[in-house]
C-alpha cells in the first residue's frame, strides 16, 4: 500500500546552500537519533527483487534501524510486507535472510500466521481472556514495488518510489528491470563512517578524476552528474581509446551488444541515488542495488547485489566478471576516501566547507536535510537535549 505523496520539501531558497552540512551531524549520536526518526525511518529501503521471492510462501527479510521487516508472497500471489514480530511476546517469526515457508510460525510459541499475515493459530487460545486473533495479525508495513524492485517503508508520508523516479523512468525502462534475476549474492560491508559520508561520495562527481584513476581511463571527461528534486543521476560512457589497464582493456573489448538498448547506451554507465540511502548502477550487462544503512552515529553497514537479464554468452560471462574487478577496486579506493573524511570530522578545526556550483548533488541533499532538520544549519553542536526542547531552530 502507498499512500498519497506529500508536498515536496522547498529546497529552492536555501540560506546556506553553497555550504556543506556541518561535521558534527556526521558524529552526533542525538542528531542521529532525530535522523532516524525524520530522515531514515519515512525513507523508502529496498528489500529485493520480484525474481527472489517466485512462489507461494517466499519470504525475504530486511533487517533496519532495529526493525525486522518480512516480506512474503500469499497464497493469492501477491506481495506483502510486515512487522518480523509476533504479537504475542515480540519474538522474531522467521530467520535468516529468505526462506519458504507454509504459515509463519513463530518458535517461542508457535503462534502462526496465515501468508497475508492473520493470525490463526494460538496453543491453549481459550486461556486468553482478551485474545482477538481478528486484530492480532503481523502489523503491515508499507510496501511498493517498482520496476520489479520490492521496497518497504517503517513509516508512512512522502512521494511513492515510482514519483521519485518520474524523470527518469523512460530512461531506465529499456534496461527491463522486472526481467531480471539475482547472480552472486547479497554482501554485507561494515564500514567505520556516518552515512552521509557514504552517500556524499556516491553523488560527488569532483573526486572521481582525482580519486579513481580506472573510472577515469574508462571514461575519460565523459563523466556527469545531475540533481533532481529526490534522485541524483551521474553517468560516464566508456572510451573507444584501449585503457591500460589489462581489466578493464579486456572489459572495453569483450562487453557483447545488448540488442534491446539503444547505440548511445551501449557504452554507457548510469547510476542513480535515491533519497536518501538507496543506490542502482546500471550497466549493460548488469544492473546492482547498493543501501548505505545507518548502525550508528559513525558506523554503516553498505548491503549490495547484483542482478542481471539471462544471457548465456561467453562474452557476457566475462564482462560481467571484468565489471566486478573493477568496481571492487572503484570500492577500495571509496572507502579510502570515506574513512579520511569520517576522520577529518571528527577535527574540531573543520565545521563546513563550501560548495561548487557543480557539485549539484551535494547541494541539494544538504537543502533537503536542513528543511527536514533546521539544526543542521547550525555550524556546532547545539547543547545537549536540544532535540527535547520544544523550540527548534529557524
Amino acid at each position: 500500500m502507498t499512500p498519497a505523496a506529500s508536498p515536496q520539501l522547498d529546497v529552492t531558497h536555501d540560506p546556506d546552500a553553497d555550504w556543506s552540512l556541518p561535521a558534527w551531524i556526521y558524529r552526533d549520536p542525538e542528531y542521529f537519533e532525530v535522523e532516524v526518526a525524520r530522515v531514515m525511518r519515512p525513507s523508502w529501503q529496498v528489500v529485493c527483487h520480484i525474481s527472489d521471492v517466485p512462489d507461494v510462501g517466499s519470504y525475504h527479510t530486511l533487517e533496519f534501524l532495529g526493525e525486522s521487516v518480512v516480506v512474503v508472497r500469499g497464497e493469492d500471489l501477491q506481495l506483502r510486507a510486515f512487522s518480523n514480530v509476533c504479537r504475542h511476546r515480540g519474538s522474531r517469526v522467521v530467520d535468516g535472510s529468505s526462506g519458504c515457508a507454509r504459515k509463519l510460525i513463530c518458535p517461542y510459541h508457535a503462534w502462526s500466521y496465515e501468508l497475508d499475515g492473520r493470525l490463526t493459530g494460538v496453543p491453549l487460545g481459550e486461556t486468553y481472556p482478551s485474545l482477538n486473533k481478528d486484530r492480532q495479525g503481523l502489523t503491515p508495513i508499507d510496501i511498493e514495488i517498482w520496476r520489479g524492485f520490492i521496497f518497504i517503508r517503517l513509516e508512512g508520508g512522502g512521494p511513492s518510489v515510482a514519483a521519485m523516479m518520474a524523470p527518469y523512468d523512460a530512461e531506465v525502462a529499456p534496461y527491463r528491470f522486472e526481467e531480471l534475476k539475482a547472480f552472486g549474492r547479497v554482501t554485507l560491508r561494515p564500514r567505520p563512517v556516518n552515512w552521509k559520508n557514504v552517500a556524499d561520495n556516491y553523488s560527488d562527481g569532483l573526486h572521481i578524476r582525482v580519486a579513481h584513476p580506472g573510472l577515469t581511463r574508462l571514461f575519460g571527461r565523459s563523466y556527469g552528474v545531475e540533481a533532481q528534486p529526490m534522485v541524483d543521476k551521474m553517468w560516464g560512457y566508456l572510451r573507444d581509446r584501449p585503457s591500460e589497464n589489462p581489466s578493464e582493456r579486456m572489459y572495453q573489448h569483450i562487453l557483447p551488444r545488448v540488442d534491446h538498448l539503444a547505440e548511445a547506451d551501449q557504452t554507457k554507465w548510469l547510476y542513480f541515488k535515491l533519497w536518501p540511502n538507496v543506490a542502482f548502477d546500471i550497466y549493460p550487462d548488469q544492473v546492482d542495488f547498493m543501501q548505505f544503512l545507518p548502525i550508528s552515529p559513525t558506523e554503516t553497514l553498505i548491503r549490495e547485489i547484483a542482478y542481471a537479464l539471462p544471457d548465456d554468452r561467453r562474452e557476457m560471462k566475462a564482462a560481467r566478471y571484468l565489471n566486478w574487478r573493477i568496481n571492487r577496486q572503484v570500492n577500495a579506493e571509496d572507502t579510502v576516501l570515506i574513512t579520511r573524511v569520517q576522520d577529518g570530522m571528527a577535527s574540531p578545526n573543520f565545521t563546513v566547507g563550501p560548495l561548487s556550483e557543480e557539485e549539484v548533488c551535494l547541494r541539494n541533499f544538504a537543502a533537503k536535510t536542513r528543511a527536514l532538520i533546521p539544526e543542521a544549519r547550525l555550524h556546532q553542536p547545539p547543547a545537549p537535549g536540544w532535540s527535547r526542547r520544544p523550540k527548534a531552530v529557524t
